[in-house]
């Protein structure tokens, strides 16, 4: 049996390599920037496995070892996978956080075996990544429409509220990420017949949409458009600070009906215990794309269109969540139409 070597030297090669662009996405593109935060978020996990365990992580050529020892080492991470996992639910994450981290050790084992050419086995492929429905939260059509034409409330709002709001509709219109909201510039819209339309290519992925803006969305545009081609249409601003902002611009508007969530740990939902939770306090940027999905379901548009400007394939798992909480939304309105008419 050949000596093993220590894994983590391995990761922060992977990191690097990732960062530098020696390592590729299968397409020839680099990586992202925010999928190499991510690693970096396993490997500090890694680290404190390791510390506060003292689980000797190590690699070993799989070609080296005979049957006996392979067997053994196929029991040595079915009881790294074990107690990681275990540590992960201990710190107090759920599962969609635990199964990105067991993701992205996948394909750390992936980048060894195809860019290294180490042979340490399959073992990997015993590892289970869970993943968990987190409740979807969106505007309903009477929010959003409060936030785009009450003047009464816009007039209240400081001037770094009031781009915060703006920013929020936006993106709550055009399905837009926050990251591709920040990088819009004069070029990407265009006018045809006293109409304006948004062009786009996604950051994350690279689908080109074409979406005809509304009035309302129109006017923000004007409102903020720059004379040079290049300069952004929204002044940068931290993620932390939008999503802080957008959260007092919920209790401002008064969204703050009381809201129960819940997450899983090992497949089993876990009711969060804060009794307070306000809908306001669980607003983020998140909310602006699964508002524009939701609310162009629940007003009538057909599925099809709705992938098409969203950039979902047919195949998208996570498309079919909205159309399930647009249709319990609709069935909702429905029962209230329906129990109208049962008295008389």
């Amino acid at each position: 049996m050949k000596k093993p070597v220590p894994l983590l030297p391995l990761y922060y090669t992977f990191i690097r390599e990732s960062q530098t662009g020696k390592r590729l996405k299968k397409n020839g593109e680099k990586i992202a920037a925010g999928t190499i935060k991510n690693y970096k978020h396993t490997l500090n996990n890694l680290e404190g496995f390791v510390l506060v365990t003292g689980f000797d992580l190590r690699l070993c050529d799989y070609a080296k070892l005979n049957k006996r020892e392979r067997l053994s080492e196929k029991n040595y991470w079915k009881k790294f996978y074990k107690k990681f996992t275990e540590y992960l639910y201990k710190k107090g994450c759920y599962d969609n956080y635990v199964g990105a981290n067991i993701k992205q050790l996948r394909t750390f084992f992936n980048y060894l075996k195809y860019d290294k050419d180490l042979n340490t086995g399959d073992y990997h492929r015993l590892f289970y990544v869970r993943k968990e429905d987190v409740d979807i939260l969106v505007l309903s059509p009477e929010q959003l429409k409060f936030l785009i034409h009450d003047e009464d409330f816009n007039s209240k709002l400081s001037p770094a509220m009031k781009r915060v709001k703006d920013v929020f509709v936006f993106g709550c219109s055009t399905g837009l990420r926050y990251s591709d909201i920040f990088k819009l510039t004069n070029k990407n819209f265009e006018k045809q017949n006293e109409e304006y339309y948004l062009r786009l290519k996604s950051q994350k992925t690279k689908a080109y949409s074409y979406i005809k803006l509304p009035k309302y969305a129109v006017d923000i545009y004007l409102q903020y458009r720059s004379r040079a081609s290049k300069v952004p249409l929204f002044k940068p601003l931290s993620l932390f600070i939008f999503n802080r902002n957008l959260k007092h611009l919920g209790e401002l508007a008064g969204f703050t009906e009381p809201i129960r969530m819940s997450r899983e740990r090992l497949g089993k939902a876990k009711q969060l215990q804060n009794k307070q939770l306000r809908f306001c306090d669980k607003m983020s940027s998140h909310m602006m794309r699964r508002t524009a999905i939701t609310t162009l379901l629940i007003l009538g548009m057909p599925e099809h269109l709705v992938r098409k400007i969203s950039g979902h394939s047919h195949s998208s798992s996570s498309f079919n969540r909205y159309v399930h909480y647009a249709q319990a939304y609709m069935d909702k309105e429905i029962d209230k139409v329906h129990q109208q008419l049962e008295t008389y």
